[in-house]
């Protein structure tokens, strides 16, 4: 029971320091500024996230690690990867880091649908009733009422974007490494980016290149923790304290741009969490009677 108690500590404090190294990954992007474009960033991030797992995979068995079976499954995961990264990176360019940040949190609402689409699960009236109750949310934060922008509605196309990707996720992750998944997204992406490259590039300035060295580092740490922490425990101990997200959004934008959230995007915030939490816990009582 203490070893549990050990293990489920460590995992909560990984998920947490992870969820701050997305958020301060996030306010990198929106220092960078729209000058640059997130195409270019996307790019960036992927080689310099390639090269930071590089002793990783050479450890694990290099190019023999590499190889997988569901080639297409990861190529499919990493598009929809890439283009909800392109479009975050767009929205937190332009928006609060809590706007784009609780929009995201409806991850979950998404997914549910998604699994129901792709993999034939079944969800009961329960789950629906947090389902429409977490969209209510989504509507209250976006506030349509009060000249919605563009980068609000890309914020939730890339929120749908991730909500495949964790389709695909679930999956891959019953046979492949997590590191293995990491690199195929970030090669994917590379790949996908560099056709753009003579488009979209500007030479970054220096303290640009530091924010984007600074970014990719961060997306690094993010992954590990992440995987360390579902790892060290189960996912249902962890995961609720992915919307610790919503709280470190809001003192970066005080901190830094002296920004609080509006009303809407608080109360939006709230029931999205709430509906979010409530999904996840119904899926692992889901997952448990199968098993």
């Amino acid at each position: 029971m203490k070893l549990n108690i050990n293990n489920n500590f460590k995992a909560i404090t990984a998920m947490v320091l992870a969820v701050i190294s997305v958020t301060l990954m996030s306010a990198q992007a929106k220092l960078i500024g729209t000058n640059y474009d997130p195409i270019q960033i996307a790019f960036i991030r992927a080689i310099i996230v390639m090269i930071l797992l590089s002793p990783i995979i050479y450890k694990l068995g290099g190019v023999k690690f590499l190889k997988t079976k569901k080639p297409f499954l990861h190529f499919f995961r990493s598009i929809a990867g890439v283009i909800g990264n392109i479009l975050f990176f767009y929205s937190f360019q332009r928006l609060p880091i809590a706007d784009v940040t609780v929009i995201s949190m409806a991850v979950p609402i998404f997914s549910s649908i998604l699994a129901l689409i792709i993999l034939n699960e079944i969800i009961g009236w329960r789950r629906w009733t947090a389902i429409m109750f977490g969209f209510l949310g989504v509507i209250i934060a976006l506030d349509p009422s009060i000249n919605m922008k563009f980068a609000s509605i890309t914020a939730l196309l890339a929120t749908l974007m991730w909500s495949i990707t964790i389709i695909f996720l679930r999956i891959l992750g019953s046979t492949e490494h997590p590191v293995k998944t990491v690199f195929y997204f970030m090669f994917v992406s590379f790949l996908a980016t560099l056709f753009f490259q003579p488009f979209v590039w500007k030479n970054p300035s220096l303290d640009v290149w530091f924010l984007l060295i600074g970014l990719s580092i961060c997306a690094f740490f993010t992954q590990t923790l992440m995987t360390y922490a579902l790892q060290k425990a189960e996912a249902s101990i962890v995961s609720p304290f992915n919307y610790t997200g919503i709280i470190w959004a809001i003192i970066f934008d005080l901190l830094i741009w002296n920004v609080l959230p509006v009303t809407s995007t608080i109360i939006g915030g709230l029931i999205i969490t709430i509906s979010g939490i409530y999904i996840f816990n119904r899926e692992t009582k889901s997952l448990k009677r199968k098993f």
